[in-house]
């Protein structure tokens, strides 16, 4: 069983930037690809980015591209998430996820991921 534990959102100002950090259990976190998903009132939880096992390989939606910034410390079992330029409409719950499985292609989808955090709220303000 893998425990994810995902910390660092705020209330933030549009512009701003913040850093989201995930907290993984286990022995086996350096096997996994770990990805960032987000969720709005009202709308589907959506794939945001994900890092492979090795660090090599990361995926990004086109909505966060170029102002997100996944990154992993598997020393440390964390995975982070960069926010930068943020903008009203990235507000949301965020939630990282892991992929059990030294995967290096790209998993956007949730039946994709084996293990859920619980989730830290972003909320931007305009």
């Amino acid at each position: 069983q893998v425990q994810l534990v995902e910390s660092g959102g705020a209330l933030v100002q549009a512009g701003g930037s913040l850093r989201l950090s995930c907290a993984a259990s286990g022995r086996t976190f350096s096997s996994y690809a770990m990805g960032w998903f987000r969720q709005a009132p009202g709308k589907e939880r959506e794939f945001v980015a994900q890092i492979s096992w090795s660090g090599g390989n990361t995926y990004y939606a086109d909505s966060v591209k170029g102002r997100f910034t996944i990154s992993r410390d598997n020393a440390k079992n964390t995975v982070y998430l960069q926010l930068n330029s943020l903008k009203p409409e990235d507000t949301a719950v965020y939630y990282c996820a892991a992929h059990v499985g030294y995967g290096s292609a790209w998993y956007s989808r949730r039946d994709e991921y084996d293990y859920w955090g619980q989730g830290t709220q972003v909320t931007v303000s305009s």
